[in-house]
């Protein structure tokens, strides 16, 4: 939150309100942070109130642009991005869809969370007040064609307890996080997705570019 002060009794109060400020919360809960992993329940309603489905899983980020959630209940899906692709794995389906990982996926506000740089360049930033006991940070993407309207970071302490967020259709998505753990060593295939023998295999993307080292 940027707030001009221009009346120097008001300087002190100001300073202790901004570090108190749900920006502050992120940037102290996001300080040295490289990678993260935790768990998530999530609910979806839709613009006319309906509470809708619901679902919990894992989830691990690693800077700059790597991510997987994998919801474990009451469905079974992996969405993984590498950094070059997103893979969407369904294995009731038995299907996997997959394209190329885009500016879209950065203007996703789990990326502020080990990339810093990326909240004022993607998002306008707003302290949003107390509410359910937790200080809430607003975001509204900056592009046009953004694929929700706004989302909200919820901070329990310095720690990221909730996220909301509204697409453009006013239907709403709910996540509750639990069990951060900081920096962890993640398994080396953590984020990397290898299709399953015998699944379909969606979608047209560009394979990275295979280097050859120069013969003598």
């Amino acid at each position: 939150m940027r707030v001009l002060v221009s009346l120097l009794a008001l300087f002190i109060a100001a300073g202790v309100h901004a570090a108190d400020s749900a920006r502050a919360r992120l940037e102290t809960f996001s300080k040295s942070l490289q990678s993260i992993s935790g768990q998530f329940e999530q609910s979806v309603t839709d613009a006319s109130g309906h509470r809708g489905d619901e679902s919990r899983g894992t989830l691990a980020l690693q800077a700059p642009r790597q991510f997987r959630w994998e919801t474990t209940a009451p469905f079974q899906q992996t969405i993984v991005a590498d950094g070059a692709h997103v893979w969407v794995y369904e294995p009731d389906l038995e299907q996997v869809s997959v394209r190329n990982q885009s500016m879209a996926e950065a203007h996703s506000p789990l990326t502020v969370l080990t990339d810093l740089t990326q909240l004022d360049s993607q998002f306008k930033a707003s302290d949003a007040g107390e509410r359910d006991g937790l200080h809430w940070l607003k975001l509204e993407p900056r592009a046009q064609d953004a694929e929700f309207a706004y989302a909200k970071l919820g901070f329990d302490g310095d720690t990221l307890q909730r996220m909301r967020f509204q697409d453009q259709l006013g239907n709403r998505t709910d996540i509750v996080f639990s069990g951060w753990t900081r920096n962890p060593k993640l398994a080396a295939g953590t984020f990397k997705f290898v299709p399953p023998e015998g699944v379909d295999v969606i979608g047209d993307y560009k394979p990275e570019a295979e280097v050859h080292p120069l013969e003598d």
